[in-house]
C-alpha cells in the first residue's frame, strides 16, 4: 500500500511552535512516510531532518516556502528537492529574513502611532532564531493584551489594508523560481486557491513553475478538482500537505489528513530526473 506524504509544515524556525524532533514525532504518529519542512525563508530544519530520518523511518525532502509578488499581490512559492547547503541559495535567505526585521520594525512603529505599545523585542523573542513574519507580531500582540485574539490583530491591525500593514521585499514569482531550479529543484504554487484568480494563475504558469499546491486545508472538493485538472492540462506536478504551525492558527487538527500519496512524490522525482538530463 503507498504511503502518505504532507509536503507543507512549518517549525519554530519560522512561524510553527514545534521543534524538528517535535514535529516529526507527530508525523510519525500519524503515519506520514515522506514529509518535507517548509519553514517561510529559512531552511535550518532541514539538516535536523535529514538526521532524524533514519531514527523516525520517515523520508524527509528539502522544502521551503518563498515570498513573491505578482501585481501588487502576494504569491508563496513551495521549493522542493533543492540542495539546502546551495551558498546563492542561503545568501538570498539571509537577505530576506534581515528585510523581514526591517518589516517588522516599520509594523511596529505603526502601531506605536496607534498608540499600541508594541516592542520589537517581544517580538523578536517570539521569533526566536526563526523568521520574523506578522504571525509574530500578533501573537506579541494577543500574549501582551493588546488584542482580542490571534485573528482580530489581522483582521483590525497588519492584514493587508489595515492601519499597520507594510508590503513585503518585493520579489518576482520568476526569480523565485530561477533561485530554486539554480538550486536543483522544484517549484510549485502554495494554496492557489488563496487570493489567486485564473488570469494571476495562468501568468504564474507562464512564468515557469513546476507544479500546484493542490492538496490544502483551504481547498474544498470543487477547489482540488479543478486545480488537478489545471495541472493535468499544462501538465504540471501536484503536490499537497496540510501547511501545519502546530495549533496557534486552530490547525492542530488537520495534521495528517490533508496529504498525497508516495507515488505522487515520485513524479516529482521522475520530472526531476528528465529536467537534469535536458540540462546536461
Amino acid at each position: 500500500m503507498t504511503g502518505k506524504a504532507d509536503l507543507h509544515m512549518h517549525t519554530v524556525h519560522s512561524d510553527g511552535t514545534l521543534t524538528t524532533r517535535q514535529l516529526m514525532e507527530r508525523a510519525r504518529g500519524v503515519g506520514l512516510s515522506t514529509i518535507s519542512i517548509t519553514d517561510h525563508d529559512n531552511t535550518a530544519a532541514i539538516g535536523e531532518a535529514h538526521v532524524l530520518s533514519a531514527e523516525f523511518g520517515i523520508d524527509v525532502i528539502s522544502g521551503v516556502e518563498l515570498s513573491a509578488t505578482i501585481n501588487e499581490h502576494d504569491v508563496h512559492i513551495l521549493g522542493y528537492f533543492f540542495d539546502h547547503t546551495d551558498a546563492a541559495l542561503l545568501d538570498y535567505l539571509s537577505h530576506y529574513r534581515g528585510e523581514r526585521v526591517k518589516r517588522a520594525e516599520r509594523i511596529i512603529d505603526k502601531l506605536n502611532s496607534l498608540k499600541i505599545p508594541l516592542r520589537i523585542e517581544s517580538v523578536l523573542e517570539k521569533a526566536g532564531a526563526g523568521s520574523v513574519g506578522r504571525p509574530h507580531i500578533a501573537n506579541a500582540l494577543l500574549e501582551e493584551g493588546l488584542t482580542e485574539s490571534y485573528h482580530e490583530a489581522f483582521f483590525k491591525y497588519i492584514g493587508f489594508g489595515k492601519p499597520a500593514y507594510e508590503k513585503k521585499s518585493q520579489v518576482t514569482p520568476r526569480e523565485a523560481f530561477e533561485l530554486i531550479a539554480a538550486a536543483g529543484g522544484l517549484s510549485f504554487i502554495a494554496h492557489p486557491g488563496n487570493f489567486i484568480d485564473e488570469k494571476m494563475l495562468m501568468e504564474l504558469i507562464k512564468q515557469g513553475v513546476d507544479g500546484l499546491e493542490v492538496i490544502h486545508p483551504s481547498h474544498s472538493p470543487e477547489r482540488v478538482a479543478y486545480y488537478k485538472g489545471i495541472a493535468n492540462e499544462y501538465f504540471l506536478l501536484t503536490s499537497g500537505g496540510s501547511d501545519f504551525h502546530g495549533g496557534r492558527r486552530n490547525d492542530a487538527d488537520v495534521f495528517g489528513k490533508y496529504v498525497m500519496s508516495d507515488d505522487e512524490v515520485e513524479m516529482m522525482r521522475r520530472r526531476l530526473v528528465q529536467s537534469h538530463h535536458r540540462s546536461s
